[in-house]
């Protein structure tokens, strides 16, 4: 668990990409073949939300350690309305994944996989010019309703929802890429707190093995992140999306089937 953990996370860091869509295959086939036990997409779903948790509350800590020095990029305003938004959809989502079948949670990571292996392989096209904050602005409607949507399916798989969140805020909302990646960090924390929250209200967490996943990732994270600098990840986010497509094709073969 820890390994797994560890492994997610790091590719995580190194792709800039949201670690449940990672985990969740991970959690849910790799214990299985190597012997070392078992879990349901509910016990999966479960142990990746904490992974979240953590791993964005340490995204936070480090980005603001890093930009101590610079101008703040975080939009407060963008941050009150998605947060909020997707805050219910998480914890709603959480919650209400007690209630569905397995089948049912697979479905909704095989959705947001094949959503996931798009975002990977095309190209952002967001406004990369400078911006000041107090010149932004936004269709909070639109925000607030995307936001929640992803809010729900997040909280249902386990994940933060980021690889959803930043394509939206880009091209969508038209938010300048720096602002959306300093802005996301805190919306995605807001995410994986309401998802926690539901998780613990419905209870059945399988406390050891999400202790040592969540250890795993917070110091596979920071890793991931510095190797990025040194490398050009382009090939590796092309295999990433292959792998994830094919855990897709065989959760929807397992469901169709």
């Amino acid at each position: 668990m820890f390994l797994i953990g560890l492994v997610g996370s790091f590719f995580s860091g190194l792709l800039g990409i949201g670690g449940a869509i990672i985990n969740y295959p991970l959690l849910l086939y790799v214990p299985g073949l190597l012997h070392a036990g078992s879990f349901t997409p509910k016990d999966v779903a479960s142990i990746s939300m904490f992974q979240v948790f953590f791993s964005s509350l340490a995204g936070i800590l480090a980005f603001r350690k890093q930009s101590k020095k610079e101008k703040p990029l975080m939009h407060k305003g963008l941050i009150s309305n998605m947060g909020i938004s997707i805050l219910i959809g998480s914890l709603g989502g959480s919650v209400g994944s007690r209630y569905l079948p397995s089948d049912t949670i697979n479905i909704v990571y095989g959705v947001l996989a094949v959503i996931a292996v798009i975002m990977m392989m095309v190209p952002s096209k967001g406004n990369r010019e400078e911006a000041t904050l107090e010149s932004i602005s936004f269709n909070p409607v639109i925000a607030s309703v995307s936001a929640l949507l992803v809010g729900i399916v997040s909280g249902i798989v386990g994940a933060g929802g980021s690889f959803i969140l930043i394509p939206i805020m880009l091209t969508v909302l038209q938010i300048p890429t720096r602002v959306t990646v300093a802005s996301s960090l805190a919306i995605v924390f807001i995410s994986a707190i309401g998802g926690v929250s539901g998780k613990l209200i419905g209870g059945h967490i399988p406390l050891l093995p999400t202790l040592f996943t969540v250890i795993g990732s917070v110091l596979g994270a920071p890793v991931g992140t510095r190797v990025s600098r040194h490398l050009n990840v382009k090939y590796l986010r092309i295999g990433l999306a292959v792998l994830i497509a094919a855990t897709a094709i065989k959760i929807w073969w397992g469901i169709i089937g």
